[in-house]
This record gives C-alpha cells, sequence and structure tokens, in this order.
C-alpha cells in the first residue's frame, strides 16, 4: 500500500484522550492530529520520538493530519512502525490479493466488515471461493501488532474485551464448519515472532490458546515499512509457549 502523497515529518510532543496527539513539524509549527489507534501504544508514543503524518483535504475533518508511522528506538536499534490500525484490513486485503498469503490463495472473493456471530460483531475480511465446498467461506480477523520486545510481537498492548469476543466469534464459525483465522499484521521489520501478551491480557492469551485449540488458525505476517509505503511479505510464526 503506497501512501497517496508524502508524509509529514515532525516530532511527537504527546499523545493524549487516545485518539490525539500534539506534534511538531519540521518547521517548528505544532499542530494537533487525529491518531487511528485504540491500544496503549507502548513504546510507541514516547515524546520526542519522530512521526510522520498524512494529510487530508477533506474539508469537513476537524484534524487534517493522520498519524501514521513512528519511529522507535530500543535494544539498539531503530525502526518504523506503522501504528495507523485502519490501515491493517487493508493491508491484509491487498496481500490476498496479490497472491502473497499462500495459505489463503484459493479465494477469488474478498468482502470487508461483515456483520456475522451471535455477539453482533462484523468480520474484518470474509473470503469465499466459487467451489462448492464445505471450507468454501473464510473469516480472517485482522489484529495490528505494535508491541515488540526483543524481537518479539505481542497482541494486545492493553486489555481488550473487544479483542476476546472475535477470538469466541470466530469458535462459533469454525464450530459451523467454515475456515476460521486470525491474523496478525505486524507492521514493523524488527519482529520475528508473535506471541499473545498473556502479561498484559492473560483472558485473551487463554481464549486464544483455546480458539486454536479448535481449530481457529492463526498467520502473522511482517511488513516492511517506509514513509512511501506499507507493504506485507513475510509470514512469521505464532508461538504461544
Amino acid at each position: 500500500m503506497k501512501f497517496p502523497d508524502s508524509l509529514l515529518q515532525g516530532r511527537l510532543i504527546r499523545r493524549y484522550k487516545r485518539f490525539l496527539a500534539d506534534v511538531e513539524l519540521a518547521n517548528g509549527q505544532q499542530i494537533t492530529a487525529h491518531t487511528a489507534n485504540t491500544g496503549a501504544m507502548l513504546g510507541c508514543c514516547d515524546p520526542g520520538s519522530r512521526v510522520w503524518l498524512s494529510v487530508s483535504d477533506n474539508p469537513k475533518r476537524k484534524y487534517a493530519h493522520t498519524w501514521e508511522l513512528v519511529e522507535v528506538n530500543a535494544e539498539g536499534h531503530s525502526a518504523l512502525v506503522g501504528i495507523n490500525t485502519l490501515l491493517a484490513n487493508h493491508l491484509v486485503a491487498e496481500a490476498i490479493a496479490g497472491g502473497k498469503i499462500s495459505a489463503l490463495n484459493r479465494y477469488d472473493s474478498i468482502r470487508k466488515e461483515v456483520r456475522y456471530g451471535n455477539e453482533n460483531s462484523r468480520i474484518d475480511l470474509l473470503l469465499t471461493a466459487s467451489a462448492d465446498d464445505t471450507m468454501s467461506a473464510c473469516y480472517v480477523e485482522v489484529k495490528n501488532v505494535t508491541l515488540a520486545r526483543e524481537g518479539v510481537g505481542y497482541f494486545p498492548d492493553a486489555k481488550s474485551v473487544r479483542a476476546v469476543k472475535h477470538l469466541r466469534e470466530l469458535m462459533q464459525m469454525r464450530l459451523q464448519g467454515a475456515r476460521a483465522i486470525i491474523f496478525f499484521c505486524v507492521p514493523r521489520e524488527d519482529v520475528m515472532e508473535v506471541r499473545p501478551a498473556g502479561f498484559i491480557d492473560p483472558a485473551y492469551a487463554e481464549t486464544l490458546k483455546t480458539a486454536l485449540n479448535n481449530g481457529v488458525e492463526a498467520l502473522a505476517y511482517r511488513a516492511k515499512v517506509s514513509p512511501e509505503e506499507i507493504v506485507l511479505q513475510d509470514p512469521l510464526p505464532v508461538r504461544m509457549d
């Protein structure tokens, strides 16, 4: 996914009220940007960090700027991280359509935000195949992984009742005969594997374990990140131990 226009670079002053961030641009101007990330953003919102913003020309928006990337510095290295969780579904759908996700190559239709389940949920991606068999439908729930420590990406970065609900819904779809997949989208290149963050949300870790034991599949892919584009390209292992 290429950014349609050049991103603006700046320095983070602070992130606050979950959806707002104050940023000082390279020219010294201070602006407030929208932050499309509901998580804690642990390690990704340190004041002084280099950040990149997109700019919308929609006159109805209160904040024209959106925070897209941050440069993190940890354990002796730096990495760019895509923190806009609204892009994760697009990145995964783009990779599936481009044939980059080998486990999902059999599907020829992708629908987004389809209502499903018993708990009033919307599946991020519903894949279907023209072949008429019991596995022709595949429910894909996408999670954006920004928290990393020592090469391990962790999800979630804050307790999430909603994320646990999504796992329950996936288990129900699997019981009904469809494929069900939890897909960890990792927009940072310093991650080598993905694990549930049981030290943050034990309920999520336990529910993920139960889901995998009941036929839900887990996939993880790492993205190449730059101020010009973000592209999913490398599969990563999902480990529970």
